[in-house]
Formats: structure tokens, sequence, C-alpha cells
């Protein structure tokens, strides 16, 4: 099989604490704020040449337009033929915020008055056909929907997409938008969230996530030909795993012995040795469970003195099926500023669970190595990015 390399040769991000790369790397570094982490004051007109479009997209379909229209203006012209360019969007839930809008008119208006956009506009691969549509990419385009290590997934699929020559370009990431009356209770009632509404991931006190929203999205080419048209190269995907734990619908196998197979799976693949990898970026959702057996997973493979660890849900909050894309800007970001942005929320360690070596209270300098992005699902579902340096 061909094993050609994967660049990153554009970024784009909608996030809480920020639209836009300067912006989002601006907030990951500040302080975080109590409660939900909405994205405020977001125009989407601003990335549709046409208004019906945006009004007959969901706010998940939005953002993730927004970010990839961030992602092609910093990439620039590209030249791979339209069948080989594809599109890989995964997303946790889809456009609900539609759905459960229709579902109020179903019951007080009556089925007459439902959109005849309700379908296109919920379905969880809107977003994906969007960006397609848009851009006229007629390579595969796929949703992957694997709870809150989508995003994280579509980045890898896509990139295996170009390393065995089936594409030139794909356009990746994950997007979300789940702030609905429904949702939010659901999570709730199964007391996952945060009760203060505090993201502290890896400490003592945590108690819950704290939910956000946004997109994230990579554009990912071949490597030569990212050369030859003098595209500027921010980082290189070196590959990644997937696998599952097969243990609970909520709850991590017990250990992070999934975690820790799929990290060392991400390695193999990469064909790099742990002692190389520099950061990082872990899934840290501030749940009791999911952190403890991370920090369990992490500790397995490099030791307690291994790479620098943060997780930036501090800021952010936990973004579900985006989380994994809005984290790999974030490490690619992180690679070209050689700075570590801290896990905010942070202040008290957990004598019960393994020691990593976290980034807290201060963002960190180091020298750009492979990097390690973490996500996992509800479901069981593992992923693991390693992105390097361009």
């Amino acid at each position: 099989m061909p094993n050609r390399k994967v660049v990153v040769t554009g970024l784009g991000v909608v996030s809480s604490c920020g639209t836009g790369i300067e912006s989002f790397w601006e907030g990951l570094c500040g302080k975080p704020s109590v409660g939900d982490r909405r994205v405020e004051d977001f125009d989407p007109s601003n990335y549709f040449e046409n208004p019906k479009d945006s009004r007959r997209s969901d706010r998940c379909t939005q953002f993730a337009i927004a970010a990839t229209h961030m992602a092609m203006d910093q990439a620039g012209e590209l030249t791979a033929e339209s069948d080989r360019s594809g599109v890989f969007i995964g997303t946790g839930i889809g456009g609900i915020e539609t759905l459960e809008e229709q579902i109020g008119i179903l019951l007080e208006k009556g089925s007459r008055r439902v959109s005849p956009f309700l379908v296109p506009m919920m379905m969880p691969n809107a977003a994906t056909a969007a960006v397609s549509m848009k851009y006229g990419f007629q390579g595969p385009a796929e949703t992957t929907c694997t709870a809150c290590a989508a995003g994280t997934h579509a980045i890898i699929n896509a990139s295996r997409l170009i390393a065995s020559d089936r594409c030139d370009v794909v356009i990746a990431g994950g997007t979300e938008a789940a702030f609905t009356g429904s949702s939010v209770a659901g999570f709730t009632n199964m007391t996952a969230f945060s009760k203060e509404g505090i993201s502290r991931p890896f400490d003592l006190d945590r108690d819950g996530f704290v939910m956000g929203e946004g997109a994230g999205i990579l554009i990912l080419e071949e490597k030569e030909m990212a050369e030859a048209r003098g595209a500027t190269i921010y980082a290189e995907i070196l590959g990644g795993a997937s696998n599952a734990d097969a243990h609970h619908i909520t709850a991590p196998a017990p250990g992070g012995t999934g975690a820790e197979k799929c990290i060392r799976l991400a390695l193999e693949d990469s064909e790099i040795e742990p002692e190389t990898v520099g950061y990082i970026n872990a899934h840290g959702t501030s749940t009791p469970l999911n952190d403890l057996g991370e920090a369990q997973a992490i500790n397995a493979v490099f030791g307690a003195t291994g790479p620098l660890v943060s997780s930036t849900k501090g800021i952010t909050g936990h973004p579900l099926g985006a989380a994994g894309a809005i984290e790999a800007v974030a490490v690619v970001i992180a690679l070209q500023k050689c700075l570590i942005p801290p896990t905010a929320g942070f202040v008290n360690s957990d004598p019960e669970m393994p020691e990593i070596n976290l980034v807290h209270s201060e963002p960190v300098t180091w020298t750009p190595a492979p990097a390690i992005s973490n996500s996992f699902g509800f479901g069981g579902h593992n992923g693991c990015l390693v992105i390097g340096p361009a």
C-alpha cells in the first residue's frame, strides 16, 4: 500500500473562547469562565454567500461552514482534482437544535407546520454535505459519529485517504451545537455536568464536565503537492489509532486499559517511540472516571515524567463531537508557537491518580516534537491522533 505523507496547510476554528486562530489561542492561554461555554456573537451570514443557505442550516452546520471558510482561506489555492478532494467531518449529535425546535412546532401547531427542511437540517451528515457542495469536492464525503471521539476519528480517517492515494486533499474536523433543552436535561439528569459549572481536568475536586460547542477544521494535503504549490505547512499528521473499550456505554474501561492500548497503537502506526513524544493534549473532561482512566493510560505508556500534558477543556468546556478537532487545531498552534496552553481549573492533585507531567497555571514553552491528541467517547470509542512539527 502507498504510504504518502500528510500535512496540514490550513486551520479554522469556532469556539467559546474565540473564533479564528489568534483569538482562539489567546482564549486558551487566558482565564476560564464559569458555566456553559457557548459561542457568543456568532453571525453565520459572514460565511454563506446566499442568506437562504444560512437560514436553512442548523447551527452545527453553520459552525462547520465557518471553520472551513477560515481554513480554506489560510490554505490558499488548492490544486487537487475535485474527485480526489474529500470531506470528513465528525459530530456526536448533529442538528439537534433543529430537531427539537421542529418537534415543538409539531406538538404546538400540528404536522403541516413542520419545516420541509427538517430532515436535511437535522441529519448528522448535513455539515459534511454542505462543505462538499460549497467547495465542489467530489471525493469521499463522510461523517464520523462516534460521540466525543468523532472529530479525532474524522481526522485520522481523512489522513488515511491521502496516505493510501485515494485523495490529495481532505477537509477534516468536527462540529457540534448541542445546547438544547433536551440535551442539557439529559446530561444533567445523568449527573455528567459539573454542579458548580467549573471544568477542573485532573483535579481532586473535579465533579463533571462543562458543555461547550463549536467546530475545528484542518485542511489535510499530500506533502509533495503542498510543497509544489508553495503552501505553508503547519504540521504533519504522523498517524493515529482507534479502538473500543467494549466495556460500558458511558464509563471507560477500568484502569484505562482501552485508552492505553489506543495510545500504543497510535505510536505504532506513527512509527515513533514513546520517548519522542513531547506533548499530549488530553481528553481531560473533568469527570472522575475519565480523568482517572486517562491518567492511568498515560502513566502506563510514558511514566510519571513523560511528555507534557494539558487539557484545554478547562477553557473550551467539552464540545462533544467537535472536541477532538478543536484540540487538534490547538496542538498545531502549540507546535507553531512553541508554547503549550495550561490546564485551566487545575489546583489540587488527586492522590488516587497516577502522576502525569501536567501543565497548569501558566503556558509552558517547549521544543516542538510529536504530539498526541486523545479523545474518548461514550460507547467506549477511543481515538488517538499523532501530529508532528512541519
